[in-house]
């Protein structure tokens, strides 16, 4: 004879169900791109195609800052920056210190918005402490500039929390051009304190997922023609 199932068996199932479609996506509908440093662009280039399969093109310096980057599309609006010191600046514009990094690895992440002051509002309300937001741009190869306004946290947690881009209307997302065949499959933040991490990043609105470690990270996977790239690797 068939086992009956309790009302109790039915309802823990339907709210187990419920909690996986509540559970964060894969990859945040906010995120708008990976940071992955690197001592030297060119290691950090190569590093990159001999596991995805597909070379980052050039995207340009980044002035006062001491750093340059090279750009990989994973469609959309989304990408991965390899970024690292520039070397026809003075090392203490490097204010990151790039410098040091030894072997390519995450250091940040950004979430793009569209309203820069609106976000200002509600940082303030929810007495999440920021800098004033200021404005970037990055001049590329083709001499052409980007321009864009950053918000950063005052606490990002070690570089687990984002910083947030709002890019100027006149400007090319970075995404649109940059060589593709690439895929952010996974976003995930990784900490000690997991529920902490959990509402701070609700209070935000930044949908990303979230689970326990000893020690916080960020992780992602990434997918291109030649494979899958865990990052840390």
């Amino acid at each position: 004879m068939a086992q009956r199932i309790s009302r109790r068996t039915m309802l823990l199932a339907a709210g187990a169900v419920a909690l996986r479609a509540r559970a964060a996506p894969a990859v945040p509908g906010s995120f708008d791109h990976l940071q992955l440093g690197c001592g030297d662009l060119d290691q950090g280039i190569d590093f990159v195609e001999r596991r995805l399969g597909v070379r980052a093109a050039i995207g340009g310096v980044h002035p006062g800052r001491g750093s340059r980057n090279a750009l990989l599309s994973f469609g959309g609006r989304q990408y991965l920056e390899i970024i690292a010191p520039d070397p026809a600046q003075p090392r203490s514009n490097d204010v990151r210190q790039l410098y040091k990094i030894e072997a390519p690895r995450l250091i940040g992440w950004a979430a793009h918005i569209d309203d820069m002051d609106g976000l200002a509002r509600q940082l303030t309300a929810a007495k999440i402490a920021f800098d004033p937001p200021r404005p970037g741009s990055r001049k590329r190869p083709s001499g052409e500039v980007l321009r864009w306004k950053l918000l950063f946290l005052r606490d990002d947690q070690g570089g687990l929390l984002p910083f947030f881009i709002e890019w100027d209307k006149e400007s090319p997302h970075p995404a649109s051009d940059a060589p593709g065949g690439c895929r952010i499959e996974r976003l995930e933040l990784k900490s000690p304190q997991p529920d902490a991490l959990r509402a701070t990043v609700s209070t935000l609105k930044v949908d990303v997922a979230v689970s326990s470690a000893p020690q916080p990270a960020i992780h992602a996977t990434l997918t291109g023609p030649k494979g899958t790239l865990s990052l840390p690797a």
